[in-house]
């Protein structure tokens, strides 16, 4: 299946619908060719194109509509999954999901934000963003882990918490500081990982970690470049919003270089969206190395790098 373009995928996009009507044609002689040369023009461009994005470039990648969210990993990655519901206090908000699971040799607790596919589905997730009662549940149920010593995961995918008043109200800024504080103490390894969006203090509350990664073409900031282009310029155009991502430094290698992520880990040719089974095995192989690794640890070494891990960040040599 082709995937929709984006903006800069227009002559991919073309060469993509000709590779399909090739493939789905009555096959002839020398056909064999011309499909293993098209194919290879094609992984050509899409190398080439996607070595090169700009920051808005990459914003548009992990916001593409077929990019895999957690629910989609959960079933690329996990031999086992359990969902857990509620924050035992309001309700039960869809825009994360927490459960019991397993990866290889390792029991986790995966937590992480769903956009949603379909429109009843995202409106049912609210896009992402989370509600007070999100990050209620998320940190009960990473307490519950660290209980018994079972490492937790976060997935992290979101445009930021969920801006509403009556999220406000019920104490959205509250939770996420509290969220922060304790994943910075949690007594268990905590592995977290930006698949697509990582906006603001919604993808904070749950981004507090021992290794904090990256997927290739995802991006981590403390606010969208619509956000920050309407504050600075006062409107959000085509010209303003790819100046503020760059300004932001929000792809995975500025981020990288800055020391505010551990590591990058390698998407697809042409981004998730493309070869979701790839990049499920690509984050399944992070997570089992980050876990075998981290399990190698005393928890009070743990505990202490963590600790040392933030406070250094933003400091200036």
């Amino acid at each position: 299946m082709v995937p929709a373009p984006l903006p800069f995928e227009q002559d991919v996009h073309e060469l993509e619908l000709a590779l399909s009507r090739l493939e789905a044609g009555t096959p002839t002689a020398g056909g064999g060719d011309a499909l293993k040369k098209m194919r290879r023009e094609l992984t050509a461009l899409l190398r080439e194109r996607y070595t090169t994005l700009s920051a808005w470039e990459t914003v548009l990648v992990s916001r593409h509509p077929e990019r895999p969210q957690t629910m989609d990993y959960v079933g690329l990655m996990c031999d086992e999954f359990v969902e857990l519901h509620g924050d035992r206090a309001i309700g039960d908000d869809r825009a994360i999901r927490a459960g019991f699971a397993r990866i290889g040799e390792f029991k986790v607790l995966l937590v992480g934000h769903q956009k949603g596919k379909t429109t009843a589905e995202r409106t049912q997730c609210y896009f992402g963003c989370a509600h007070p009662e999100g990050y209620r549940k998320a940190l009960a149920k990473m307490k519950f882990a660290a209980k018994y010593r079972v490492p937790v995961v976060c997935l992290i995918d979101t445009p930021g918490a969920f801006p509403g008043l009556g999220a406000e109200e019920r104490g959205q800024a509250q939770l996420i500081a509290t969220s922060i504080l304790e994943m910075s103490r949690l007594p268990t390894p905590v592995v977290c990982v930006v698949i697509g969006e990582g906006g603001s203090g919604g993808a904070l509350g749950i981004g507090i970690g021992d290794r904090v990664a990256m997927l290739q073409h995802a991006y981590y900031s403390v606010i969208s470049p619509e956000g920050c282009a309407g504050i600075l310029w006062k409107v959000a155009t085509d010209t303003t919003k790819p100046k503020a991502a760059d300004a932001l430094r929000l792809t995975a290698a500025d981020l990288q270089r800055l020391g505010v992520i551990d590591h990058v880990i390698a998407e697809p040719v042409g981004g998730a969206h493309r070869n979701s089974r790839d990049a499920g095995n690509a984050l399944r192989g992070y997570l089992t190395k980050q876990l075998r690794e981290l399990g190698q640890r005393s928890l009070d070494e743990i505990l202490a790098a963590r600790y040392a891990k933030f406070r250094s960040m933003g400091v200036l040599g």
